[in-house]
């Protein structure tokens, strides 16, 4: 049974209340923790944010039973830590192990070296910090700072609405790059999955890689020819789709074995099927690159913009003009967020395949589905000016 916090604290623990922090730090941790501090310290507010927490543990569990979890408290902690540094697993791994004044925040105080955070630990914990518990909480925690700062509801709540990228981390898109990653992959997947099963068809799998990557780097930075000679711009423009069509052609090679090696796989393992389908998906990812490739370098046509794919790992990705000074795109998807005149973020919306103008009613009245003192909102030339009546 999981408690939202331990009662009896530990040897040489300081209470949560009395952490120091840096206060000329200008990194997100501390003043991460300082909120969180705040949300501890306040009676009022520690008691909203403990029910809301208490939807993490399942109905109807036995107190009595089972192993005892890690504290909601840590849950809320961690998993407040791993959104405002936007890190992965591995790196909020490393801060709940290593980052002194975190672990003070969790309840570790110096004697308490040994207790260690492991990743399946913290994967199997922090995903409970979903989206809804989330939002609730940062009603409550809104509600609270408005408070302190002054704010009375009959005042109402002035916000703004925007939005911004929020870029993943990819390589810059090519279509014989991502061709390459889609190569790489069924290469290496399925020389695992052959030397899973005893197929030694595959165990020079890494040389067998050198050869399309040798033809790649050759032609990867070919330029067009500038000169004002037609012939030499048309021998050079020739030479550039033959390098394609030599690349291609090996890439095509490639997948025929590896669509024969499938079709010769009858193995009832289920982790060898798993990975015959993770396998299949990085054929028709290649597949569908070469078809782009041939179209647009032999054939001369224009890929559309809604047939291209800019990663092949974070297939979210999406190409975005902000129209910005000096920045041509941003790879990432669009995040919406309306803000009040404090500063105090009401309420987001992550934007798959929207615009602006799109999303603007929506996110004004589902803030003021959260905040009832919500009475007017402004917005930038990519939304539309909108007042919202009391």
């Amino acid at each position: 049974m999981r408690n939202v916090i331990e009662n009896q604290m530990q040897v040489g623990e300081i209470p949560i209340a009395d952490i120091k922090f840096d206060l000329q730090s200008r990194d997100e941790i501390p003043k991460l923790l300082i909120g969180l501090q705040a949300i501890y310290c306040n009676a009022e507010l520690r008691a909203a944010v403990w029910q809301v927490l208490l939807s993490l543990v399942p109905p109807n569990v036995d107190p009595n039973n089972g192993r005892k979890g890690m504290t909601l408290w840590r849950i809320l902690v961690l998993g407040t830590v791993r959104l405002c540094c936007n890190c992965d697993n591995d790196k909020l791994r490393e801060l709940a192990n290593e980052h002194r004044t975190l672990r003070m925040m969790l309840g570790h105080g110096p004697f308490d070296i040994d207790c260690r955070y492991a990743l399946q630990t913290l994967r199997d914990n922090v995903s409970l910090f979903t989206q809804d518990v989330l939002d609730r909480v940062n009603t409550l925690v809104v509600d609270f700072g408005q408070k302190t700062i002054g704010h009375r509801r009959e005042d109402g709540i002035d916000g703004s609405c925007d939005s911004f990228v929020v870029e993943t981390d990819v390589h810059f898109p090519t279509d014989i790059n991502l061709l390459f990653d889609a190569l790489r992959k069924t290469i290496v997947l399925i020389m695992r999955l052959c030397s899973g099963i005893g197929i030694t068809e595959w165990r020079q799998s890494l040389i067998i890689l050198r050869r399309p990557k040798s033809v790649f780097l050759r032609f990867q930075n070919m330029k067009r020819s500038t000169s004002k000679n037609p012939e030499k711009k048309a021998e050079r423009d020739q030479m550039i789709i033959n390098a394609h069509l030599v690349y291609l052609g090996l890439a095509t090679s490639l997948l025929n074995k590896a669509k024969t090696t499938l079709a010769s796989i009858s193995s009832p393992d289920i982790t060898a099927y798993v990975r015959m389908l993770e396998v299949e998906k990085y054929v028709a990812d290649a597949e569908r690159q070469i078809d782009q490739i041939h179209r647009r370098v032999v054939e001369g046509e224009t890929i559309a913009h809604h047939e291209k794919v800019f990663s092949l790992f974070e297939e979210h990705t999406a190409w975005i003009q902000k129209g910005k000074f000096g920045i041509v795109a941003e790879l990432g998807l669009k995040v919406c967020v309306v803000k009040d005149q404090y500063g105090f973020i009401l309420h987001h919306h992550v934007m798959e395949h929207e615009t602006d103008d799109a999303v603007a009613v929506s996110m004004v009245i589902e803030t003021k589905e959260r905040f009832p003192s919500f009475r007017s909102c402004s917005f930038d030339k990519g939304f539309h000016s909108c007042r919202i009546p009391k």
